[in-house]
């Protein structure tokens, strides 16, 4: 049976049930072919403000349903997400321009999610404190009420999901909104999911939509937990506007993640490894190895390799042959990534290999003899290009390691292992990945940045306790309290 059979949900939000938005319709666009596959409801204010009313009735019901039911919900749909999967798959290869592969991760991962958020309700939400008065006093983690969720484009599926089952699981209602390019993979296939897991109404609702439609997620006076995951300038916006309103926001940003090659690393399992940190899903990941910093002795090796290696990549339709990379997400931002390689290569930069595109179809791309001031270097790209450089010292590396707002994730190659370990010690950042690329993740695994890259980590296992609930101060007596009033 179709779990996305477009007439339960074409043209529609869902609040309370599948209805009309007051904003209209939006189109699914298929990168790869620019064929409009569906539509899909477009929220606006008045959306997103009935979804947060209706939540807020709806939350409190859910909150006091027994742990045990509500960890059976995030249990069905952790089976569903496994069940319907060549299914969602399809929507995130076509709408997303993921290969398989990366497609197959995320419904995988979106099942772990569940599952690793049925096991939080069981875990302690409490402890004891001594008191000097003849007191029983304790501190309890209670639901927050609603949440706000507003994911991105590019891992869809998982980037909501890792926020909305936690949030879920842990006794709130929770408002999602999409981003409307990719609101079949990262809502819809949620959104269906926890229907025909027994989720009540009303507990999760989709308000696909742009800006208009965030802002309006972080006014709503019932949300009390914005968890943001995109760009680090819409973030400080969502930040703003979150504190503005005396609420927490969990935001997950951009970053210019390093990959630091040391002179012992095998050079070709090397190329192989970087080769993915900045290739994967056409570099369209918040963790991406933006900046590749080799030692001078094997750099010029390094490059070629990693050239080598990038030139012979596939670059195509996912849908419809076997690929290594897709198509970015839409012109914009092909523009976007092509501008700073032009920048950077008029600016001094060599282009290794790459550089062009056909449609939104971008060529892997190496530069080297970059500087502080070549754009594919200094900026987030979000595109598939390898900026390298080279450095002399091991504080060199650090120094060029650290000099970056951003602080995401970190990878160090060498045979090396524990003066890997310390160079990690000395680079700020969330994530660190000895003899690794970048780009890693587990449901189970505490998640997030530092410096323009977020707020911590807020995500995974035992962080989502802290991220998604509110700490209440209890004490009881055996009588009443005497006073001497």
């Amino acid at each position: 049976m179709s779990l996305l059979a477009p007439q339960t949900w074409s043209g529609k939000v869902h609040i309370g049930g599948w209805t009309a938005a007051a904003g209209g319709t939006t189109p699914v666009v298929e990168p790869a072919t620019g064929q409009i596959l569906e539509h899909v409801g477009y929220a606006g204010g008045e959306d997103v403000a009935r979804a947060a009313e209706h939540a807020a009735r709806s939350q409190t019901a859910w909150a006091r349903t027994p742990y045990t039911a509500r960890a059976a919900v995030l249990r069905r749909a952790g089976d569903l997400f496994t069940r319907h999967a060549e299914e969602i798959q399809d929507w995130l290869i076509r709408e997303a321009g993921s290969i398989p592969g990366k497609a197959a991760f995320e419904t995988t991962t979106a099942a772990q999610e569940c599952y690793e958020a049925a096991a939080l309700v069981s875990r302690p939400f409490g402890e004891l404190l001594p008191s000097a008065e003849p007191r029983l006093s304790m501190v309890r983690r209670v639901p927050a009420g609603v949440v706000g969720v507003i994911a991105p484009f590019n891992v869809p599926l998982v980037l909501a999901i890792r926020s909305v089952a936690p949030a879920l699981a842990l006794g709130n209602a929770v408002v999602l909104k999409p981003d409307q390019r990719t609101a079949v993979g990262g809502g819809v296939s949620i959104m269906r999911v926890f229907e025909e897991a027994g989720l009540p109404e009303g507990v999760l609702s989709l308000v696909p939509g742009g800006a208009e439609a965030g802002a309006a997620l972080v006014e709503a006076p019932q949300t009390r937990i914005i968890s943001f995951t995109g760009s680090t300038a819409a973030g400080r916006r969502v930040g703003a506007a979150a504190a503005e309103h005396l609420k927490r926001a969990h935001l997950e940003l951009g970053g210019n993640s390093a990959l630091i090659v040391l002179p012992d690393a095998d050079l070709e399992r090397a190329a192989s490894t970087a080769a993915w940190g900045s290739f994967f899903h056409q570099g369209q990941v918040c963790m991406s190895t933006g900046r590749h910093l080799v030692h001078e002795s094997v750099a010029d090796e390094y490059a070629e390799r990693l050239a080598e290696r990038a030139g012979r990549l596939a670059v195509g339709d996912p849908a419809r042959a076997e690929v290594a990379l897709g198509p970015v997400i839409d012109a914009g931002q092909r523009d976007k990534i092509h501008g700073l390689v032009t920048q950077s290569v008029a600016g001094g930069a060599r282009l290794a290999t790459g550089g062009t595109y056909e449609d939104l179809f971008y060529r892997p791309t190496v530069l080297t003899d970059v500087t502080d001031a070549s754009p594919a270097y200094a900026e987030e790209v979000f595109g598939p290009v390898a900026p390298v450089r080279s450095f002399a010292t091991s504080e060199e590396a650090i120094a060029l390691a650290t000099a970056s707002e951003y602080g995401l994730s970190l990878g160090i190659l060498s045979r090396d292992v524990m003066k890997a370990m310390d160079l990690a010690e000395r680079v700020p950042t969330g994530l660190v990945h000895i003899n690794d690329q970048t780009v890693n993740d587990e449901a189970h695994v505490p998640f997030g940045g530092v410096g323009a890259s977020g707020t911590g980590a807020r995500f995974g296992g035992a962080a989502n306790i802290e991220a998604f609930t509110e700490t209440r101060w209890i004490t009881v007596r055996a009588e009443e309290a005497v006073y001497p009033f």
